[in-house]
């Protein structure tokens, strides 16, 4: 194999042929007050007492509650113990319903009641029978929607309407709600029903403007293909009016060209989703002196998968997911097929497999949010997939990846913020680089090339802090100045024995810089200056290489 083939081979895997699957890392959102939607709620009921008004007085032993579900029986009694065993007028016996109405009252239940039936109670006292009526909801009057089906909002606030009804399930459910990127701004009012137990929630809607238009710059890609990338998003997060969301996306550099497309469904009112995604990517070396080879790639990938929240507050969530991707690569030099990676049979093809697993669990509050995801990665022998024998990497593998996302305001503001991301993968073989974790360059270690470390296992750590500098007249944005420290270490499995050309060696990369960024509500721009803290064997100098990063998003 002649040197240029070799060096080629270690250009090659740097292109960015793999896509991105299931693992997430999108930036948390800046912490924010947990809003708490207007709630109107009526007047407390006063349900008359049907008893007669007794002369003298009674000795009670005791009372029996019928009907509760919020309450134990004991929780009850401790309200009113203080009338056992001893003699009591009848407007103390009456006293019973208000002291039981004011417990349920106090802790959000605002139509429930309890009764003293008649019933016959000697002077010498007795048990004393109490109706609780827990009550519930009649109906859910939807109002404001226009593209949004209202069940779909009903669905959601039925989850948290079941008798007995409970004010604050009803405001942690509009919290949620007004949450969802469907839904602007939400409201309630809580009114008296036919029956004094039950009532009716009218809710009043305004919808999030659900379609977009995103251009973006940055020069993210591998300098192998042009490190300088531009594309477009078109996305709408209420397709059909069930909170379905759907996504295309173009981008291309000077030697790539990357067409995704994404599409999710929620399948009941907890949030399930089940999402199909896919994308082809086509990739020609433009990098001096290997354009000369003429290597060009192809590869394609789709995944279906379910994801479904377990537990879902305001102020956490913890959900799991499960999902299936297929994903084939094949480079050639030339017009023919040939294996420019570690992995690929002799046409230069991979052929991937996977079902992934993940985890994930986010908690915030008014001053920090905190995300963590873990994601178990199978490797199938299944469709076709890579099979190699003698320890070379094919599609039989085990991999896991946990991510780590930490970020908390500094000041009343919410924008003076710091930052801190990690990522770790672990893997007990060699993988092909359709799975090998990538250190380096735009949004990894800063002032590097692109996937400067392509390895089976690694670890990024990287954290910055956001010093507002200007801010804007609506205080919602602004320009900030933004020092960051990232490190990255990557490794291969024990038993990599195969791969002759690779002179990717284990190893460690440190940098850190300055960047500005200036964001607004339809512009975002950052650029970083990073500077190498790590010596590196390095290709001819790009714009990444030479420390400095860009990305412009705008919404049209």
């Amino acid at each position: 194999m002649n040197a240029g083939v070799v060096q080629a081979q270690s250009i090659m895997s740097q292109i960015p042929t793999r896509p991105t699957l299931t693992t997430p890392e999108p930036p948390l959102p800046t912490p924010q007050p947990i809003e708490e939607p207007k709630l109107e709620t009526p007047p407390s009921p006063v349900t008359p007492s049907p008893l007669e008004n007794v002369p003298g007085t009674v000795n009670i032993k005791g009372f029996e509650f019928v009907g509760n579900t919020a309450f134990t029986q004991e929780k009850l009694r401790s309200a009113v113990n203080d009338l056992i065993d001893k003699e009591i007028t009848f407007p103390d016996l009456i006293s019973v319903e208000s002291r039981v109405n004011n417990l349920y009252r106090n802790q959000g239940y605002i139509n429930s009641a309890a009764v003293i039936e008649p019933q016959n109670i000697s002077a010498q006292g007795g048990i004393v029978k109490v109706t609780i009526i827990e009550g519930g909801i009649e109906n859910i009057v939807i109002k404001g929607t226009r593209r949004l089906k209202p069940d779909y909002i009903r669905s959601r606030l039925g989850l948290s309407t079941k008798a007995p009804l409970n004010q604050e399930r009803i405001l942690q459910a509009l919290q949620l709600l007004k949450t969802d990127p469907q839904i602007q701004d939400i409201s309630a009012q809580i009114s008296q029903g036919v029956r004094p137990d039950l009532s009716v929630l009218e809710v009043t809607v305004k919808e999030a403007d659900t379609f977009h238009i995103d251009i973006f710059t940055n020069n993210g890609r591998a300098p192998s293909v042009g490190s300088w990338r531009r594309g477009t998003t078109i996305t709408d997060n209420n397709l059909s009016g069930w909170g379905d969301s759907f996504s295309l996306s173009y981008s291309n550099t000077d030697g790539s060209n990357a067409l995704d497309v994404s599409y999710g469904l929620p399948v009941n009112p907890r949030n399930g989703t089940i999402k199909v995604s896919g994308g082809v990517t086509r990739t020609s070396v433009t990098e001096p002196p290997f354009d000369q080879l003429d290597i060009t790639g192809n590869s394609s990938y789709y995944e279906i998968g379910f994801n479904q929240p377990l537990w879902q507050t305001p102020s956490q969530e913890l959900g799991l997911g499960l999902a299936f991707s297929r994903q084939i690569s094949k480079t050639k030099l030339g017009l023919d097929g040939f294996p420019l990676s570690i992995g690929a049979n002799d046409n230069g093809e991979t052929r991937i497999s996977k079902i992934a697993f993940s985890q994930n669990w986010v908690t915030r509050n008014s001053k920090s949010v905190l995300g963590l995801y873990s994601q178990f990665n199978f490797g199938l022998g299944i469709l076709d997939a890579t099979t190699n024998n003698n320890g070379i990497p094919d599609s039989h593998f085990f991999a896991w990846r946990g991510q780590g996302q930490y970020v908390r305001s500094l000041n009343r503001q919410n924008d003076m913020l710091l930052m801190v991301r990690s990522n770790l993968q672990l893997s007990k073989e060699s993988l092909v680089p359709l799975e090998q974790f990538g250190i380096g360059g735009f949004s990894s270690v800063r002032g590097y090339r692109q996937d400067t470390l392509l390895k089976d296992n690694g670890f990024l750590l990287s954290t910055e802090i956001q010093f507002p500098i200007i801010r804007t007249v609506n205080q919602q944005g602004g320009l900030s100045l933004i020092p960051f420290v990232d490190f990255g270490t990557g490794w291969s499995s024990s038993n990599t024995k195969v791969n002759p050309g690779n002179t990717n060696k284990d190893g460690s990369l440190v940098g850190t810089g300055l960047g500005l960024q200036w964001k607004s509500d339809q512009l975002k721009a950052r650029i970083d200056w990073g500077h190498t803290l790590t010596d590196i064997n390095s290709q001819d100098q790009t714009s990444s290489e030479n420390r400095l990063h860009f990305s412009v998003e705008s919404r049209l």
